[in-house]
């Protein structure tokens, strides 16, 4: 016969309402975001993806 496995813990009680507590304040907390040196390297990513052919014009066979 199977069993049911729980993969994580209930809270209950005052740690229930803690947790609800501090999670609602975090997720008031703005976000870091991403670095001008890190939104540059996404955008070089993303402009060399889409010039992207396969297989290159200048392969010889």
């Amino acid at each position: 016969m199977a069993m049911t496995i729980n993969s994580s813990p209930v809270l209950t009680g005052e740690s229930a309402e803690h947790f609800i507590e501090e999670a609602d304040r975090n997720s008031q907390l703005p976000g870091k975001g991403l670095s001008p040196e890190r939104e540059a390297q996404i955008a070089e990513f993303l402009k060399k993806s889409r010039e992207f052919i396969f297989p290159p014009k200048d392969s010889k066979r």
